[in-house]
């Protein structure tokens, strides 16, 4: 009985730990791109994410100088600015895929023909109050006219942008990706989770993700590419891990 007992203790330990980590889920960053054919921020590599039935895939919005919100990393593409450039003048260029530039509309209309994978909407830093202001408003208009607002999270280096989506709906879920807020002023400000550089959850503040769990606010760590990293996060516990390489993650999740 007592051997039988042992061995029930240590089966109850196995799924608690098995349990624990399967709570981590995967978001691809700028979309699954590193893999033939894509490229980041494009339609294939949100498809690409869809089809491996990530948690999410992450995107960069930008709005256009007429009020069209687009894909992007960097505030030009191709050496035009897109806050003070048209659409019609983006839509002539292509990604290095051979993409044309993307519209949040397009990535909607594919999110829509599923339900595993969320848009992660992260709203870039405009060059003024007004703009910032401005391109949360849309992208939220856009988001609740398709009917999305449960299928989205919300993210931002910008703390104007994150203000104008909570005050906007404080349900709505909003990381904040600076780094530099501990947890309970995230949340005493109404954000819903954090989402920070591996190097300030791993070095400069490990403690901050089970006070952030403690206070009930989700956890995201970006940009983790290497096992031995992703390991340590899952050991701790963590709600998603933001990578290019969703495709070793996931191995070790299933692991």
């Amino acid at each position: 009985m007592k051997t039988t007992h042992f061995f029930g203790i240590i089966f109850l330990l196995l799924c608690s730990v098995i349990s624990a980590q399967a709570q981590t889920q995967i978001i691809t960053h700028r979309g699954y791109w590193d893999k033939l054919g894509s490229a980041q921020n494009s339609l294939s590599s949100l498809d690409n994410a869809i089809k491996i039935g990530a948690y999410g895939s992450e995107l960069d919005v930008w709005l256009t100088k007429d009020g069209v919100l687009v894909l992007n990393h960097d505030e030009s593409f191709h050496g035009i600015v897109i806050q003070t450039a048209t659409f019609d003048t983006l839509s002539a260029l292509r990604l290095v895929n051979g993409e044309p530039i993307p519209t949040l509309q397009q990535c909607i209309d594919m999110a829509k023909k599923q339900n595993t994978t969320k848009l992660i909407i992260e709203i870039k830093p405009h060059a003024t109050l007004e703009a910032n202001v401005r391109v949360a408003n849309e992208t939220v208009k856009l988001i609740n006219k398709n009917g999305m607002a449960g299928r989205v999270d919300y993210i931002s280096f910008s703390e104007q942008v994150c203000k104008e989506l909570i005050k906007l709906n404080p349900e709505h879920r909003v990381a904040y990706l600076n780094g530099e807020k501990p947890p309970k002023a995230l949340k005493a400000e109404g954000y819903r989770g954090l989402d920070y550089a591996w190097k300030v959850l791993k070095e400069e503040h490990p403690e901050w993700i089970k006070e952030a769990k403690a206070l009930g606010l989700t956890t995201n760590v970006w940009t983790v590419n290497n096992a031995e990293h992703m390991l340590y996060f899952i050991s701790q516990d963590i709600d998603y891990i933001t990578t290019d390489n969703p495709q070793l993650l996931k191995g070790l999740l299933t692991k």
